[in-house]
């Protein structure tokens, strides 16, 4: 599916990132395998999880390349494509899936855990993706894939920071694949479903919280591949700004923003006949807050 082509993976050292990195190269292509190696809270850092990853990839006949830069900061992720172009000759596609987790209810949120947050996944899909544009445009081709989360999407508790950096990214992906269309560039984005250790710290202290890990548990990364290394190939020529998720062996294309319900009234509004008419309306249309009450029943990831 990706034969030949040069595959940026970012958070590739375990996880669903190294997953895609291996499936990426059992489909042909040459990958650049990026972690910085670093504690599930950002801290700290190593070469041996990319370079082992790399090692496995190497063993299995194909081709492949550790970095260990930060996408966090945009010098450090233009190195992480400049480490693709200088390796294999060219970048053809970037897997935005590096993350960190620094969960915390709202009002105990501190400014540092929030801005953390925000660096590696939204502003670090955005100085990958930068860095990659202009290759991109000057080829006339090329494929982005950004990992969103149902947290976003959805909702959840104890995440604003990851919530809000997760639709960011879906935001950013539309914007990408709008104003990059012209020169055959591709965006689109995958919630994924997969016990990984971005999750691992899920309480199991009851029997429905065991049950609900056990039944997370069965939902590997290795599923999550499969769509990533179609969405960077060829084949996927005519997808472009979508929403996907993957949970187990289900695909699901994702709805996006669009009005639900519209209510006109010819004299304009107050604030009172928006409480006596327009609310009441409306109302049967809500999104609900609470997640159980949500339709797809989905964990976030």
């Amino acid at each position: 599916m990706v034969e030949g082509k040069v595959v940026v993976v970012t958070g590739a050292g375990g996880g669903i990132g190294r997953d895609i990195a291996l499936a990426m190269a059992s489909h042909g292509a040459k990958v650049v395998v990026n972690d910085i190696g670093a504690a599930l809270d950002g801290a700290g850092g190593s070469a041996g999880p990319a370079q082992q990853v790399v090692d496995e990839i190497r063993a299995a006949g194909g081709q492949a390349a550790p970095n260990t830069d930060s996408v966090a900061d945009a010098a450090s992720a233009a190195r992480i494509v400049e480490c693709a172009v200088e390796s294999f000759g060219r970048i053809d596609a970037v897997v935005n899936n590096a993350g960190i987790l620094r969960d915390r209810f709202f009002h105990k949120m501190s400014v540092d855990e929030w801005d953390a947050v925000l660096k590696v996944h939204l502003y670090g899909a955005y100085y990958v993706s930068r860095a990659a544009a202009t290759h991109f445009k000057e080829q006339n081709s090329g494929a982005m894939v950004h990992m969103t989360s149902t947290s976003g999407l959805i909702g959840n508790y104890g995440q604003a920071n990851y919530a809000a950096a997760k639709l960011g990214i879906v935001a950013l992906s539309k914007s990408i694949a709008l104003d990059m269309l012209k020169f055959n560039v591709r965006s689109n984005c995958i919630a994924p479903f997969a016990w990984s250790r971005m999750i691992g710290a899920i309480p199991t202290d009851t029997d429905e919280q065991r049950a609900r890990v056990d039944k997370i548990k069965q939902m590997t990364p290795a599923k999550v591949a499969p769509l990533a290394v179609y969405l960077a190939s060829d084949a996927a020529g005519a997808v472009n700004g979508q929403i996907f998720s993957v949970r187990n062996n289900e695909i699901s294309l994702i709805s996006q923003p669009r009005p639900v319900r519209s209510i006109h009234r010819s004299e304009g509004w107050t604030p009172q006949s928006i409480a006596e008419h327009a609310m009441p309306a409306m109302r049967a249309s809500f999104h609900p807050l609470d997640r159980s009450a949500d339709v797809f029943s989905w964990d976030p990831v």
